[in-house]
């Protein structure tokens, strides 16, 4: 069965380096989607960080990053993509109701929920953390990913506010996944390219070992629904 998170280390006995790295998948792809997106994420790794430390490329359906420095449990609130949509409705109940859309995303209830959902008519939200935040981690990035969007995009019909371990997105006239309620074929849409990090230039052979070792659990993956 594939998983929709897993991080892992791998160590180079050849260079004595250790390669850390983590992928995750949007919460509401199933086992086939998620396979074909990590899959697509690693072979477009292997062609942009080449000759590169680390990277970390934001598809649509998933997310995928590796580093010869570990950062898995490391909280990081950096901006990586913050995108705003053309200006919406002026109506003031029509803010309240976005306000309070991502005031639920951003809040907790005091269970752990790592991927949420929420919206009502032609208004929808999604939030995500990475897997290897702590439940307390993944509520701060959250917080703060959703204040920034209040922020950033205040009257817009859609905003996008990717930090390095968490996203939290709304539409007023669309579904800002692509996917919310159910699993999406579209390739196109799943695997969009959202955002490229690219490390600083040196060790080819960890994108190699990287690049090996997720590939192998992908040709695993893919089949699985």
């Amino acid at each position: 069965m594939y998983t929709s998170y897993s991080n892992f280390t791998v160590p180079d006995t050849a260079s004595q380096d250790t390669v850390y790295g983590l992928f995750q998948c949007r919460g509401n792809l199933d086992g086939g989607d998620c396979g074909r997106c990590v899959a697509r994420a690693v072979s477009r790794l292997g062609t942009l960080c080449l000759d590169s430390t680390g990277g970390a490329l934001q598809l649509e359906g998933c997310f995928v990053k590796y580093d010869n420095t570990s950062f898995l449990g490391v909280e990081d609130k950096t901006v990586v993509v913050k995108k705003c949509g053309p200006l919406g409705s002026s109506y003031s109940d029509e803010s309240t109701r976005r306000d309070a859309m991502l005031g639920y995303l951003g809040s907790s209830d005091g269970t752990y929920k790592p991927f949420r959902v929420s919206g009502s008519g032609d208004l929808q939200g999604v939030a995500q953390c990475v897997g290897d935040l702590s439940p307390s981690e993944c509520q701060d990035c959250l917080s703060e990913a959703t204040g920034q969007l209040k922020t950033e995009c205040p009257a817009a019909k859609w905003g996008d506010m990717y930090l390095a371990k968490c996203y939290v997105r709304f539409s007023e006239g669309g579904n800002p996944s692509h996917s919310q309620n159910d699993t999406n074929d579209d390739d196109d849409e799943i695997e969009k390219t959202l955002a490229i990090l690219i490390g600083l230039i040196a060790g080819v052979a960890l994108l190699i070992l990287f690049v090996s070792f997720l590939s192998t659990l992908c040709e695993k993956g893919k089949g699985g629904k």
